[in-house]
């Protein structure tokens, strides 16, 4: 399992970052000390560090040269300055990919990916799959028993969160955050369409019951 080193402050973004890798087979640690980042490093030994610029004490690009002193450990930045200056700082200074805050975690996941697969013998994480159903994060589409459907942007989010929460309640709010990654609009109806069209494309499948709605609560993949 590949172990991934996630150095942002921001306690929102670290957590969607961390469920979400986490999701796909990652080992996930976020960083808690930032004073002495080079030590948690050293304990963790990740084969790739997620790194944001602006943090406490130290910015990013200290700890970059300070990694790179030691290990050549493959380094994405994270940051909201995208601007070319930036991004020429973060390569000269090691880093091996960029990433431009606000970013959408299914783009993040495949740069993971890409860049693991470039420095190490990378098999694929194995796809969110249940009850003989399998999600693929590549091409958004789902299979069963050797049928392939392709989804929409917004069910194949909708199946992929209730996945990564299968056994737990997923409510109507959090579904409706998770679709807004999206940067289209969203409402309660509009989930409610989307939800009704992902169950009649599961029960073209044959997955009639695969999507239980709790009244008041949310939705379950059980």
């Amino acid at each position: 399992m590949y172990r991934i080193y996630i150095v942002e402050d921001d306690c929102g973004i670290a957590e969607g970052i961390e469920r979400t890798l986490t999701g796909w087979g990652f080992d996930c640690h976020t960083a808690r000390r930032f004073s002495d980042i080079l030590t948690e490093f050293q304990e963790i030994q990740p084969h790739l560090v997620l790194l944001d610029i602006m943090l406490p004490f130290y910015n990013g690009y200290h700890w970059c040269g300070e990694m790179r002193k030691r290990s050549k450990v493959p380094i994405i930045f994270l940051s909201s300055a995208s601007d070319n200056m930036n991004i020429v700082m973060e390569v000269n200074m090691g880093g091996d990919d960029f990433i431009a805050k606000p970013f959408d975690l299914d783009v993040l996941t495949a740069k993971v990916q890409a860049l693991l697969r470039r420095s190490y013998d990378f098999v694929e994480p194995p796809v969110l799959s249940h009850r003989g159903l399998t999600l693929s994060v590549m091409d958004s589409s789902l299979r069963y028993q050797g049928r392939k459907l392709d989804l929409t942007k917004n069910e194949y989010r909708i199946l992929l969160t209730l996945l990564e929460r299968k056994g737990s309640i997923v409510s109507r709010e959090r579904l409706m955050q998770r679709l807004w990654e999206t940067d289209s609009f969203v409402d309660d109806n509009t989930l409610t369409v989307n939800v009704n069209r992902l169950r009649k494309k599961l029960a073209g499948l044959g997955l009639e019951d695969f999507i239980t709605t709790r009244h008041g609560q949310g939705y379950l993949v059980e």
